[in-house]
This record gives C-alpha cells, sequence and structure tokens, in this order.
C-alpha cells in the first residue's frame, strides 16, 4: 500500500480518504459491539478502521445478532404454550409478562454470545 503525502507547512500529512461509504445502518447490537470494541479491543478496532472494514463489520454484527434474537424468540414462543394467541387474548398481562422476561434472556444472551466476543 502506497500512500501520497501533502505538504502542509513544515509538515508531511497522508492523504487518507474513505473509498466508499456503507449506507447500511446497525441496530443497538452494532452499537454495542462498536462501544465494546473502543474500550476493550482498541487494536482490532484501529485495524477495522484503517481498512475501512469497521461499518461492514458493524452491520454484520447487527445481522447476525438480529438473527440469533429472532431464532431465540420463535422458539421460546413454541415452546411455552402460555404464549400462545388465545392466552394472549385472555390474560394480556401474563402474556406480556413473559413475553417481556424471554426477550430480556434472549438479549442477555446475544450480549454474551456475540457482542462480547472477538470472534465474531
Amino acid at each position: 500500500m502506497k500512500l501520497n503525502y501533502t505538504k502542509v507547512d513544515d509538515y508531511l500529512l497522508p492523504d487518507l480518504t474513505i473509498k466508499e461509504r456503507n449506507e447500511k445502518q446497525t441496530n443497538k447490537y452494532g452499537r454495542l459491539k462498536l462501544n465494546y470494541l473502543k474500550e476493550y479491543d482498541k487494536p482490532f478496532y484501529t485495524t477495522l478502521l484503517m481498512k475501512n472494514e469497521l461499518t461492514n463489520y458493524l452491520v454484520s454484527v447487527s445481522i447476525e445478532a438480529e438473527n440469533r434474537f429472532n431464532i431465540l424468540m420463535e422458539s421460546y414462543k413454541k415452546l411455552d404454550k402460555k404464549l400462545s394467541e388465545k392466552n394472549k387474548n385472555d390474560n394480556s398481562l401474563e402474556w406480556v409478562k413473559l413475553m417481556n422476561s424471554y426477550k430480556n434472556c434472549a438479549e442477555e444472551i446475544i450480549l454474551k454470545e456475540l457482542i462480547y466476543t472477538k470472534n465474531v
């Protein structure tokens, strides 16, 4: 990789530009991964930033985490009969309480598996 430099006063500054921008959005899991990299894995963060791969990496983490979340929630719905549509209509407060509980469990699993690991 060859760098070109521009002379500004007595200094030679590298000509660094971003080649292309990824317009995809990251969700909360991507933002959590970004904060984790900045705080706990600075070399990997810097490498991704220098290679212009940070956004692509964060988008892939976001997609993977969202897919994992959907899979977990579907499995919870299949395993627990209290999460049926009939129970939703009959006892909505209990249904909401269970859904929130399962959602929190799924998010905790995702945070431990995907966000706070280096091998994603």
